[in-house]
């Protein structure tokens, strides 16, 4: 097991370099099935989910070679299966991202039913099936997979309205549809970043996509995608969480290759807060060194306040003055990170959807553990503000979504450092 260990009350100075967006790559990985050649993919992150993305599509028959860090070929000419690995696909939530790529394909997928972080049960996928099923698939559950099979002469157009925003949905029902016989249109689709960057990539490959970033989607089919090169834009929440960081802990961190229009959401509600921010062609300057003030938060889809965010956001008004009010109306579960904010001495009331924010002095170090991966972020933003030492443990669901988080937070001047201590369990001899 890995724990954090970090000692709190040093303001973040310097710069940091912001990685390739997890939301896109955990999309555009599954989306080279769609491919008859070879794709080049740029600004990968270094995350266990974009690893996990690229060891299935390698199980499934795809060549992935590495050219460096940040950089892969996916070639998808050879695939022998249309069945995800079990144990892999259930691990995280992108998993269902195979179902649209294969189906668009090949005509048939099966699919774990997807794990991740949990938010109180099985994350809805009925949005996703709807759209399968408005393109000609059938759709069933059996045996914990989901199996999705086009009917023999393919999948056909349609036009598919979405009773709720949904992201994942919107880019499943993308990858189905770029290969299906004529015209398919998304009404209420999700507009986030990540869904213009699936989209370009998939043009950049040969779809026919257009109206990608606005609430109505409209996919022309194509008979085959061919290979080709394509980067990944920078992470927004990722350069959100160094941005709240710094509003907590105090400071000044240029944040680097982000791209500002994606940032305006979180950086309105910091300088609401009092935070500067300062924008530039590709950069944000970060400065926080007068007090904190309240502010009220909603998550929305995009453009609105991110629900990923959420957690960081509500960290940072805990050491803001006066009582502020953060209103969850994405995800229902979002506030199991609130017990390990109280442990530090925060002041917080959740009813429902609901969380009452009363401003405290400062928090306490202690040990804490991180329920999700963006709830976790959240904790170690409390941590590097937090007067005292503490450990940090469950650190894996953070680093599905974080590369080299405790390193850039070191080049900052943060005193953190991650430390392997055994299983519990299997001391006892329980695991």
């Amino acid at each position: 097991m890995t724990k954090y260990i970090v000692q709190g009350g040093t303001p973040l100075c310097g710069e940091v370099e912001i990685s390739g967006a997890k939301n896109a790559a955990v999309a555009i990985i599954p989306a080279a099935l769609l491919v008859d050649g070879v794709c080049r993919i740029e600004n990968i992150p270094q995350i266990s989910d974009v690893t996990l993305c690229l060891s299935i599509l390698e199980q499934l028959g795809a060549g992935v070679r590495t050219i460096d860090r940040h950089t892969v070929e996916v070639d998808c000419r050879r695939i022998r299966s249309t069945r995800t690995p079990y144990d892999m696909a259930r691990r995280i939530r992108a998993s269902t991202y195979f179902i649209g790529a294969l189906l668009g394909r090949f005509g048939q997928a099966e699919v774990a039913l997807p794990g991740g972080c949990n938010f109180g049960g099985v994350r809805p996928i009925d949005q996703h099936v709807k759209g399968f099923t408005a393109l000609g698939s059938t759709v069933a559950v059996e045996g914990g997979f989901i199996r999705a099979t086009a009917p023999r002469d393919g999948l056909k157009g349609a036009s598919i309205y979405l009773d709720v925003v949904s992201v994942g949905a919107t880019m499943n029902i993308m990858m189905a549809s770029v290969m299906a016989r004529g015209n398919t249109t998304i009404e209420n689709a999700a507009k986030e970043p990540h869904i213009v960057d699936l989209a370009n990539f998939l043009n950049s490959m040969g779809a026919n996509i257009r109206g990608a970033g606005t609430d109505t989607i409209k996919i022309r089919g194509v008979e085959q995608l061919r290979g080709g090169n394509y980067a990944i834009i920078p992470d927004q929440i990722e350069a959100g969480t160094y941005m709240a960081a710094v509003a907590a802990a105090g400071g000044q961190v240029l944040v680097k290759n982000i791209i500002p229009k994606h940032m305006d959401c979180i950086t309105a509600k910091l300088q609401e807060c009092g935070v500067e921010v300062e924008e530039h062609e590709d950069t944000l300057l970060v400065r926080r060194n007068g007090p904190l003030h309240k502010a009220n938060i909603k998550t929305l889809p995009y453009p609105g306040f991110p629900t990923d965010m959420q957690p960081q956001l509500t960290t940072v008004l805990c050491l803001a003055q006066g009582i502020s009010l953060v209103t969850e109306s994405v995800w229902g579960n979002r506030y199991r990170y609130v017990d390990e904010l109280r442990r530090m001495g925060a002041s917080i009331q959740v009813d429902d959807k609901t969380a009452v924010v009363e401003g405290v002095d400062h928090f306490s170090g202690a040990p804490i553990q991180a329920p999700d991966l963006r709830a976790g972020a959240a904790l170690v933003i409390a941590a590097l503000a937090a007067r005292g030492r503490s450990e940090i443990s469950c650190v894996h669901y953070i680093e599905r979504g974080y590369e080299n988080l405790v390193e850039k937070l070191r080049a900052l001047g943060a005193n953190i450092r991650a430390v392997e201590e055994p299983d519990e369990r299997e001391e006892l001899g329980l695991g």
